[in-house]
Formats: structure tokens, sequence, C-alpha cells
């Protein structure tokens, strides 16, 4: 047998179980969707959990949409105190040095 026929062979093979086993967990990942979609409805329409899930990730996007220009307001006010805090450590460190000076004399 040719060394081209045997690799051509080879190749053919395995890209046949390379599309075997994709199209296996194709139908895994088929089954375990159909089972995440929920139960069936007496007319055989599927009662999607995916879309309740969706529902509520929505619900919470609508309730959480004020905090964004609140938090901008808390992050100027905490800026703010940033400034007064280093302040206050500046002169902290100057009572600090002032009273070693006093303590040496």
């Amino acid at each position: 047998m040719n060394t081209m026929v045997l690799l051509t062979l080879i190749s053919v093979v395995g890209a046949a179980a390379l599309f075997l086993a994709l199209a296996w967990y194709l139908l895994h990942i088929i089954a375990e969707l159909e089972r995440i979609g929920g139960e069936r409805k007496v007319y055989g329409a599927p009662a999607s959990l995916l879309s309740k899930i969706r529902l509520g990730v929505r619900a919470i996007e609508v309730q959480t949409g004020g905090l964004a220009p609140q938090v901008t307001k808390l992050n100027a006010g905490l800026g703010a105190i940033l400034g007064g805090v280093k302040a206050i450590d500046a002169n902290l460190g100057g009572v600090i040095t002032a009273v070693s000076r006093q303590e040496e004399t």
C-alpha cells in the first residue's frame, strides 16, 4: 500500500471520528438543554426555565439601574473625604515629629 493512500485513509478515519464525537456531544448537549427547558405543559409547549432566568436577570437590571448616578455622587464625596484624610495624616505626622523633638530637649 502506498504511503500517500495510507495517510489519506488515516486522515479520513480521524475526521470521521472527530465528527462522530462532535455529534455525540451535541446530542448530549441538546438533551441537557431540553431538560433545563422545563416541564411540558398540557399542549406540549415547554415552560422554559431559561426564559424565567432571563426575566429575573432583566428585573435585577431594571431595579439596580438607578444605582449608577448615586455611585458617581458617592465617589465624588469619598474623593473629597480622601483629600481631608490625607491632610489629617500630614498634620498628624507633623505633630508626631514636633512631640518627638520636644521630648529630646
